[in-house]
């Protein structure tokens, strides 16, 4: 490998909202906050938020007058 091209690294902390920390190495030394982590991913975790759809659906259509 080529000397002096790599970037360095630093030992970042990941901190979700759920509550969940992990620490990895980044090209940044810094702390990270992130709203959702495969501890908390309904994909993951196999658990299904509900969301109002309908409430959304309602915005959309009156945020672009297709009613």
């Amino acid at each position: 490998m080529k000397k002096k091209i790599h970037p360095k690294l630093y030992k970042a902390i990941y901190k979700c909202a759920c509550g969940f920390e992990i620490e990895t190495l980044s090209t940044r030394a810094e702390e990270v906050h992130v709203e959702i982590c495969s501890n908390c991913h309904p994909f993951y975790t196999g658990k299904q938020r509900f969301v109002d759809t309908a409430g959304r659906i309602d915005r959309f259509k009156k945020k672009y007058n297709l009613e």
